[in-house]
């Protein structure tokens, strides 16, 4: 009677492994290098409608292509290089381009657990350098920062790590980010030393729905992407608690099925401007645009 008790439960348990291994195999899947695709910044492109207080532009773009160096598809190592370039075209006469910035980098990811299907911990470290190009004076005659042809450069660290993990109600894949940036003051042009903060915390949150019934190699319907940067540095004598030290934005992605590689987006920014030697500009904005489509699953 015992033999056959045995034999029945290992029956149903074969059949309970062999349902939930089609289930799992059912469901996207990730690797390291496209959680590595998340983590890096999205190429876009906005619209002449920005609401709020940024200068009148044509669009703002960020061209960001990302290069992946693996031994394998399946290396828990590998390195990105990414040769971020943010634009500007001004909506004033002859649509100017002015000071772009470059932000060539170098991110390692090492994919240190993966606990179960979509349930990843992977830690990661960049090296990058941020400028505009350009190599006038910091300061204009008046000691105003010179905006049309001042040299800004830094360069900068930043380490942390990604979490990743599935819903299965939602339907959604979902990651965590958090990590610290550091810039160095003999990193840093002389100029922003005491301007510029150089310690930062930055924390992500994504949600990437995906269609209800999956088939694979699909793409998802929508995305959310929540952040914060909490400037953590003695800089441009603020107070600890001031508002000045945080950056947020919120950004939503919908991709329509009659589009293939873009799809559309609206984002609401607040907190120091990201382009430059604009860094003393407080913006609260909110854009629309096209965006590129980072994964299929």
């Amino acid at each position: 009677m015992k033999i056959r008790a045995y034999i029945l439960f290992f029956l149903l348990w074969s059949v309970h492994i062999a349902f939930s291994q089609k289930y799992l195999d059912t469901l996207p899947q990730l690797d390291l290098s496209k959680i590595a695709l998340i983590n890096q910044k999205d190429s876009y492109i906005t619209f002449p409608t920005d609401i709020g207080n940024i200068e009148p532009l044509m669009f703002e773009a960020n061209v960001n292509p990302s290069f992946v160096i693996r031994e394998r598809k399946d290396s828990k190592l590998m390195a990105v290089l990414t040769p971020q370039i943010t634009i500007r075209m001004y909506n004033q006469e002859s649509y100017p381009v002015q000071t772009p910035s470059f932000i060539p980098q170098i991110s390692v990811y090492y994919l240190a657990n993966k606990y179960e299907a979509l349930n990843y911990l992977v830690f990661f470290g960049k090296i990058a350098h941020h400028s505009n190009g350009q190599d006038g004076n910091f300061y204009n005659n008046d000691n105003t920062i010179n905006l049309q042809t001042g040299n800004f450069a830094t360069n900068f660290m930043e380490f942390g790590f990604l979490k990743t993990a599935y819903s299965d109600r939602l339907k959604a894949i979902k990651t965590l980010k958090s990590a610290i940036e550091i810039h160095p003051k003999s990193w840093m042009l002389q100029e922003l030393n005491g301007k510029y903060s150089g310690l930062r915390w930055h924390n992500t949150f994504t949600s990437f729905k995906l269609p209800l019934t999956y088939s694979g190699s699909n793409k998802a319907n929508f995305s959310l992407k929540a952040e914060t940067t909490l400037m953590l540095d003695d800089y441009n004598d603020l107070d600890v608690f001031d508002l000045d030290r945080l950056n947020a934005s919120l950004t939503f992605y919908y991709h329509p099925k009659f589009l293939e590689d873009i799809g559309l987006f609206v984002q609401f920014y607040h907190g120091m401007d990201y382009y430059n030697i604009y860094f003393e500009h407080q913006l609260s904005v909110i854009r629309l645009g096209i965006m590129t489509e980072i994964l299929r699953f």
